[in-house]
């Protein structure tokens, strides 16, 4: 309660003494508040939210996840499934160019799609399968398989990050190692390099190209995107208070996540509207460097995930209000088909921190230095990870916070040295509800080694559970699966579920149409 109170007064102070920063939003530019600043263009390279935001605008997807989390042909005409299944055929709309004028060709499709599966979990799901993939002309391409796989469509429509996107060949060809130099896509903006200011905007402009799908309406990623801006603006603030005001003044149109300290603030001002940014919530996670100690014993991280407090994680992050905020939850996004309370005692169960102390050393612990990266620019996992390194502590681990912007901390997270050579052991994080519904989307729960999410956790069992989910024959099954997958997690941890919690976006009545479930930029238009 009294860290909340402090974060309100910390973010209120600004709102109130700071002076304009800029023209009230002219009618065909629209001026958005996001998370962060964009520090990583290539939307291969990283699962950070901005940078698929950023991707959403520049690249179009192949198929498109609706708000029914069904794939829709988006990119794609059509596409037949022969041979029992084991080989598609997929037709390109007509009219697809890229903002370099060429148009988009089959062979396009697959070098985005090889180049993307090297490092996204359902991708790698389809390479394990793939016998062959081939463009027999420019407007197709042929996906041929060992043996059947049912998730072919949800994996062609992968929105949570890394979300599968249709580059240039040439582009396409970039080692997935290393990240591309060139912006090129096919979507509805592109992006405007020259008039980036690193930690202040990010600019993008309509790309009249761009061939919306015929018919129907817009449902998340999917159906027709038709923009009604000219230009959009990502005006990068430096803290919650300074947003607060530039949406009052009518500096900016939108603030993609406005603390829930500062809603009453806006939702009085009858010039705002807020809305819920997703039905799904958001899932807090604490991140766990596998490679080091003294996170690389699992009975260490075991201790720390029942040390570690849902609730006051999850009321520093959402404030007190119950309806914003669930705890006693798991690996799984409750309310969907795969979560459960299956193993979950050990994360629910009354917390005696002597008691934990005295296992933290009996675990294999020996005072060793503990980096935790904590980002002051998103409030949320500030707030997160001051729970986190408060507990830390109190367990009597030697933590040296590591504050950084989160651009850095998206930067210092892919090292792999040890802590003490510039590396790190443990960071907190969100994700959308969306991305964490099942054990193949969720890209933490990913335990193959090198190719595992930041962390890099090898625990074999997960992977063996994976793989039986995505040839499981129905949903009971799968169920049956996911609970045992949590039941593992438990013992192993790769990392600390930390709750979920529910936010809203915050926007100037002057602007309509805002999307819910995605940040996405086609529909919305002025009043």
């Amino acid at each position: 309660m009294h860290r909340r109170t402090l974060l309100t007064a910390a973010a209120a102070a600004p709102f109130l003494s700071r002076p304009s920063l800029a023209q009230p939003a002219s009618a065909r530019v629209l001026k958005y508040v996001p998370q962060s600043d964009l520090t990583i263009i290539d939307p291969v390279m990283t699962t950070a939210y901005i940078t698929r935001t950023h991707g959403l605008m520049i690249w179009d997807q192949l198929y498109g996840l609706d708000a029914e989390l069904r794939p829709q042909p988006q990119m794609v005409e059509g596409h037949t499934v022969e041979d029992d299944g084991r080989r598609w055929t997929f037709r390109l709309r007509e009219g697809l160019v890229f903002h370099d004028g060429e148009p988009v060709r089959g062979r396009d499709c697959v070098a985005s799609i090889r180049r993307w599966a090297q490092r996204d979990s359902l991708g790698q799901a389809l390479m394990a399968r793939l016998d062959e993939m081939s463009a027999p002309d420019d407007r197709s391409f042929v996906i041929r398989l060992k043996r059947p796989y049912g998730a072919m469509l949800e994996t062609l429509a992968k929105v949570g990050p890394s979300a599968l996107f249709v580059m240039p060949e040439r582009i396409a060809a970039t080692e997935a190692t290393r990240p591309i130099t060139e912006i090129v896509g096919s979507g509805p903006f592109r992006w405007k390099a020259d008039e980036r200011v690193v930690g202040a905007r990010v600019v993008y402009e309509k790309f009249g190209g761009y061939r919306p799908r015929e018919g129907g309406a817009s449902s998340w990623a999917a159906g027709p995107k038709r923009v009604h801006f000219d230009r959009v603006e990502w005006h990068v603030m430096p803290d919650p208070g300074t947003a607060t005001s530039a949406l009052t003044n009518g500096e900016v149109d939108w603030w993609e996540n406005p603390t829930n300290d500062l809603l009453p603030i806006l939702e009085r001002n009858r010039n705002i509207a807020t809305q819920l940014a997703t039905p799904l919530g958001t899932m807090g996670t604490g991140i766990f460097n596998h490679l080091h100690p003294p996170f690389d014993k699992p009975a260490v991280r075991r201790v720390v995930m029942e040390a570690m407090s849902q609730e006051d994680c999850m009321i520093a992050a959402a404030g007190t209000d119950p309806a914003l905020r669930r705890t006693g939850i798991g690996f799984f996004t409750p309310g969907t088909p795969m979560a459960s309370d299956a193993g979950l005692e050990p994360l629910t169960k009354r917390r005696d921190m002597e008691t934990l102390k005295k296992a933290l050393a009996e675990a294999g612990y020996k005072g060793e230095r503990v980096i935790l990266m904590i980002p002051t620019d998103q409030a949320v996992l500030a707030a997160i990870g001051e729970v986190c390194l408060d507990t830390l502590r109190r367990l009597g681990m030697n933590v040296e916070p590591a504050v950084s912007d989160w651009g850095t901390l998206v930067q210092r997270r892919a090292s792999k040295a040890p802590p003490e050579q510039g590396g790190w052991n443990m960071f907190n994080t969100t994700w959308a509800g969306l991305d964490m519904i099942n054990p193949v989307v969720q890209q933490v729960l990913r335990a193959n080694g090198e190719r595992a999410f930041f962390g890099w956790p090898t625990i074999p069992r997960l992977d063996e559970l994976r793989e039986a989910w995505l040839d499981a024959p129905d949903v009971a099954a799968q169920q049956r699966i996911c609970a045992e997958i949590q039941k593992v997690a438990v013992q192993e941890v790769p990392y600390v579920p930390t709750g979920q919690y529910l936010y809203k976006t915050a926007y100037r009545r002057s602007v309509t149409d805002v999307p819910n479930g995605l940040f996405v930029f086609w529909d919305i238009r002025r009043a």
